[in-house]
C-alpha cells in the first residue's frame, strides 16, 4: 500500500533538500580551493654576510618573504605552497643573488632553510624539523656546528650540581657543518658546554664555550646552533637554541 505524503510535507522536502544540497556543494569547493602548506623558518648564520633578503619560489608564486636579515636571525615559521620550492638570498635591496636552495616539501611538515659559512661561499641548505613530540620523559636536540673558526668540538650536557669531568659527551667529534640529527636524551635542566674534540675535561681545559643553565620540557625538540662569537675577539663561539616542537603548546 503506497501511503499518501501531506502537501505540506511534500513542499518542506522540495525546498529544504535543495538546500542542503547547496551548502553541501558549497563546503565542498572551499574544501578543494584550500592549498596544501609547508612551514619553513629561516635562520641566518653567516659572520660577515651583509644584509640580506629572502625571496621562495613555487611553481604558483613568487615573493620576498623577509627583508635586510642578519647574523644570528631566526625566523619564525612561514607558510609557503607544498612541493617543489626554491629560497634565494639576495644582497639586502639590490638583485644580487648570493646562494639559493631548493627542496621538495611534504604537506604539514617544517623546514629551516640554513644560510651560513662566509659570504664568498654563502651556503643555504634545507633542513627538514621535527614537528611530532619526543618519547615521553626526553627531550629531541639536534646540534649544528656553523662555528667556522672553532675547529672540531665535543659536546657536553652538565646538570646543575654535576662535575664535568663525571659527564660523557652527547656527541662528538663535530665539525664545521655538521648535523647530528635529533639526539633523544633525558629531559631536564642542562648546561651546554663545548671542549675542543677529545680533550679530556679538566681545570688545564679552558671550554670553547659554557652556557647558562637551562630547562629542556619532556617531550620537545630543539636544534642547537654553534656560531662563531661575534665579535671574533676574543675567540669563542655562541649558542643559538630554537624551538622546533613545544610539548606545552601541543
Amino acid at each position: 500500500m503506497q501511503l499518501a505524503i501531506p502537501q505540506f510535507v511534500e513542499r518542506t522536502i522540495r525546498f529544504v533538500v535543495p538546500v542542503i544540497l547547496a551548502i553541501t556543494l558549497a563546503g565542498c569547493q572551499s574544501v578543494v580551493g584550500i592549498r596544501p602548506v609547508s612551514q619553513v623558518r629561516i635562520i641566518d648564520v653567516s659572520p660577515d654576510a651583509p644584509a640580506l633578503d629572502i625571496y621562495q619560489s613555487s611553481p604558483q608564486s613568487s615573493s620576498a618573504v623577509l627583508y635586510n636579515i642578519g647574523f644570528g636571525t631566526v625566523s619564525s615559521y612561514i607558510s609557503v605552497p607544498a612541493g617543489a620550492n626554491s629560497h634565494a638570498a639576495y644582497v639586502a635591496g639590490t638583485q644580487q643573488q648570493l646562494a639559493t636552495a631548493r627542496g621538495n616539501f611534504a604537506i604539514g611538515s617544517q623546514y629551516t632553510v640554513l644560510t651560513g659559512n662566509i659570504s664568498a661561499s654563502l651556503q643555504m641548505t634545507v633542513l627538514k624539523d621535527q614537528s611530532f613530540p619526543a618519547p615521553s620523559g626526553q627531550v629531541a636536540l639536534r646540534f649544528l656546528d656553523q662555528a667556522n673558526r672553532a675547529g672540531s668540538v665535543d659536546i657536553y650536557l652538565v646538570p646543575p650540581g654535576s662535575a664535568l669531568a663525571r659527564i660523557s659527551p652527547i656527541d662528538t667529534g663535530l665539525s664545521f657543518s655538521s648535523n647530528t640529527g635529533y639526539i633523544n636524551t633525558p629531559s631536564g635542566t642542562y648546561s651546554i658546554v663545548v671542549l675542543p674534540a677529545g680533550a679530556v675535561p679538566s681545570s688545564a681545559v679552558a671550554p670553547i664555550y659554557t652556557g647558562s643553565q637551562m630547562s629542556y620540557t619532556g617531550g620537545s625538540a630543539h636544534t642547537i646552533l654553534l656560531i662563531d662569537q661575534q665579535p671574533a675577539t676574543p675567540f669563542g663561539v655562541q649558542v643559538i637554541t630554537t624551538n622546533d616542537y613545544d610539548s606545552t603548546a601541543s
